[in-house]
């Protein structure tokens, strides 16, 4: 429940403090007094999206506060913990909001600064909103399904079927798209498959292409560079080359060596000058070998550049680009060759998975009926109490002709609000008075199975009147034995059902306007006060008599 609520600028108030006690708590007041003004405070602490206009004229901003007291705080604890923000201390929920004209929006959550997505979410956990607008809700099936939902309790059996139908929906797309792609003629085909082969006569790698480069190169140049190769090696190993000469002078060097042990080391370098100076020689040698091609070799080097040229004026400059155009072209004709096979394999899993699926949501709609006809028990029974003696109310689950995120089964609401009248849906049948009654006993029945600790009805009331309006007060008397009930009200006769009772009033001067919300003890003259007002004149002692008589009663 909301324990503590602090109203800053917002709209006509300048600011108040309230303190709540659980129950079914009544706010009432002349029309436009600005009882909506409670109302969008709580919103804002729900996360509702509202813009600067509700900031009071002259103020820089407003300011929400509120501490809700929760009777569980395992599931807010869980999500307050995955965005890493404080948890509740004895099962308070801390919630702060401002919005500025000059400066960015303030959230904070448990003392720690939050976004108002994080309010969104933790809203649906603790507050639930009831408008004018929602008996025209009752039209839309999906509504009337989403209530029967609610009512089964099976939300994580509809998010598994939900996730999987998903999952099984995308199946079904991967196949239209392969069935629905470009198609390659014979001809076409043929095409890229001689492309792909004339690619895969040659050697692709980055060693192998370098090698064929050189070996161009080399052969290009064979004639120059064989001359060149030949005139180092003999001058290196020849006959009166440098190694030769080197040779006796080693012999010199050594002697040297064995007159002087100082000299050795020259010796040794001198040696080590001769070992490169064969090593070069070699060198050029093998180099000569390289250079010498045989025609059948010099001709295939020739054929697999002049290849490896084609290819890159055709599909790019560079290797890499090459490379892709060849898994382009390989992709294209493997799912123009496979594509049957995938379209089957595919296929096979869909039908796989759509037994499965069969099978949940069998489960669901099973759920569904048995929920249906506790529910339709239910809400015949509160509609009785709201005068309908001879109504009839059929929630009706029927099968669906294909699978659908909801499963195989669609709700549809009939109502007959008198004896003799066929059962029709509610948008043939019900008035707004009508309609009004059937959506309190609906919300009503759900509220009972509802978690949500706070409950809020703006008007819920519209419409009824007499000895109904009594019964629609003590209604949500019930409710508040398990929820704290808010309700915006203009009957008295549910006014007095409250356990709590709020009066909202507007006060006016030359300069300003300022609304002002203050608790009603119960018991008290300005409570008195407030149900003969709403009676129709507080000064009237049958208006006072009238109050009194209800207050007792």
């Amino acid at each position: 429940m909301i324990q503590f609520l602090s109203i800053r600028n917002l709209a006509l108030m300048e600011a108040v403090s309230l303190e709540f006690d659980q129950g079914f708590i009544a706010v009432t007041g002349e029309t436009g007094a600005g009882k909506s003004i409670l109302l969008g405070a709580l919103a804002l602490l729900a996360g509702n999206r509202m813009d600067k206009t509700v900031i009071r004229q002259g103020a820089e901003g407003c300011e929400v506060e509120a501490v809700v007291v929760l009777p569980d705080c395992e599931v807010v604890d869980q999500q307050l913990q995955e965005w890493g923000f404080p948890v509740c201390e004895d099962r308070q929920l801390l919630l702060f909001r401002g919005l500025y004209r000059n400066k960015g929006p303030k959230v904070r959550i448990n003392g720690q600064l939050a976004t108002v997505a994080n309010l969104q979410e933790l809203g649906s956990l603790w507050v639930d909103f009831h408008g004018p607008g929602e008996p025209q809700k009752l039209f839309d099936e999906s509504w009337q399904l989403a209530l029967l939902d609610l009512f089964a309790d099976h939300a994580a059996e509809l998010a598994a079927y939900r996730k999987e139908f998903e999952e099984w929906r995308q199946l079904q797309q991967q196949v239209k798209q392969l069935e629905n792609q470009e198609r390659l003629s014979p001809d076409e085909l043929n095409f890229w498959k001689e492309q792909l082969g004339q690619m895969d006569v040659i050697d692709l790698s980055e060693e192998a292409l370098q090698q064929l480069e050189r070996d161009f190169s080399r052969l290009s140049q064979s004639d120059a560079l064989a001359e060149k190769a030949g005139s180092l090696r003999d001058a290196l190993i020849g006959d009166g080359g440098s190694a030769e000469q080197l040779g006796r002078y080693l012999n010199a060097a050594r002697e040297l060596g064995r007159m002087d042990d100082s000299l050795q080391s020259l010796a040794d370098r001198l040696e080590s000058v001769l070992i490169e100076c064969n090593d070069l020689g070699e060198a050029y040698s093998d180099l000569l070998s390289d250079v010498e091609f045989s025609e059948e070799a010099a001709e295939e080097i020739r054929s697999q550049m002049d290849r490896w040229l084609s290819i890159k004026r055709k599909y790019g400059p560079s290797r890499e680009q090459v490379l892709a155009k060849r898994e382009e072209i390989a992709e294209r004709i493997g799912n123009q060759t496979g594509v049957t096979a995938k379209v089957k394999k595919l296929r096979d899993q869909i039908e796989a998975e759509e037994v499965q699926l069969e099978k949940a949501a069998e489960k669901i709609r099973k759920n569904r009926v048995k929920a249906a006809h506790q529910l339709q028990k239910d809400s015949m029974e509160l509609l009785a109490v709201l005068g309908f003696k001879k109504a009839k109310l059929q929630i009706e689950v029927y099968r669906d002709k294909h699978l659908t995120a909801q499963g195989n089964s669609l709700c549809r609401i009939l109502f007959s609000p008198n004896a003799g009248q066929d059962l029709l849906p509610l948008n043939k049948i019900a008035s707004s008075g009508e309609l009004a009654r059937v959506m309190l006993a609906l919300k009503a029945t759900l509220a009972r199975v509802d978690a949500t600790p706070v409950l809020v009805f703006d008007e819920v009331d519209a419409n009824v009147g007499g000895e109904i309006a009594r019964t629609v007060g003590l209604e949500l008397a019930r409710l508040g034995e398990k929820h704290q009930v808010f309700c915006i009200t203009h009957l008295p006769q549910v006014a007095v059902t409250a356990a709590s009772h709020l009066s909202v009033s507007k006060e006016m001067d030359d300069d300003h306007t300022v609304v002002q919300i203050r608790h009603l003890p119960l018991g008290s003259e300005e409570r008195l006060d407030e149900i003969a007002r709403m009676l129709g004149d507080r000064e009237s002692k049958a208006a006072r008599s009238h109050a009194q008589s209800l207050l007792a009663g």
